[in-house]
């Protein structure tokens, strides 16, 4: 028996249906986007087309890939899209800013809200073997955080042998 002032419980089908249609009720009402700035990078509504470039970014635990999660930077629930993102799960990084100004890949695994270290690359933890960092299949020694996003750069970041033999990523599929 139903209590006088309990309130209905939902079901997964209405909750489905009205999670998107308040988004877009939200939406039109002008709310504003949610996501606070990361590292001064926004959440704006929509992508920007005055800086626009493409990387790429594998990481290897033990040698088996690590998948880099589509819509990275885009909150599910934020109406908003952060300057730096992913669309789908293929370790394309897309910068599309409103101003032009030099980005780093600790500034994507920020926005991703995963750890990049010498001991930690995102969900995976380095083992006590030294981190192998490539980018354009030439080692790399400095910092991974400090790594600036430049047009097709093709960055690796391995965790522990084995160490594959790794081909360059050639399929920017027109980016």
């Amino acid at each position: 028996m139903r209590r006088l002032f309990e309130a209905p419980r939902l079901s997964a089908v209405t909750v489905a249906f009205l999670v998107p249609m308040l988004l877009v009720a939200g939406a039109a009402l002008g709310d504003p986007p949610a996501g606070a700035s990361i590292d001064g990078i926004r959440c704006d509504r929509v992508e920007s087309s005055v800086f626009h470039i493409h990387q790429h970014l594998a990481i290897y635990d033990r040698g088996k890939p690590i998948a880099i999660p589509s819509d990275v930077g885009r909150p599910v629930l934020g109406n908003c899209l952060y300057w730096l993102h992913t669309h789908v799960a293929d370790g394309i990084i897309h910068v599309e800013s409103p101003v032009v100004r030099t980005f780093h890949l600790g500034d994507f695994f920020n926005v991703w809200g995963q750890p990049l270290s010498a001991t930690r690359i995102g969900p995976v933890k380095v083992p006590k073997e030294k981190l192998r960092v490539y980018l354009d299949g030439r080692p790399y020694t400095g910092d991974p955080r400090k790594i600036e996003l430049t047009e097709h750069l093709d960055i690796v970041l391995e965790a522990g042998p084995p160490y594959p033999k790794l081909s360059p990523f050639t399929d920017w599929k027109g980016q």
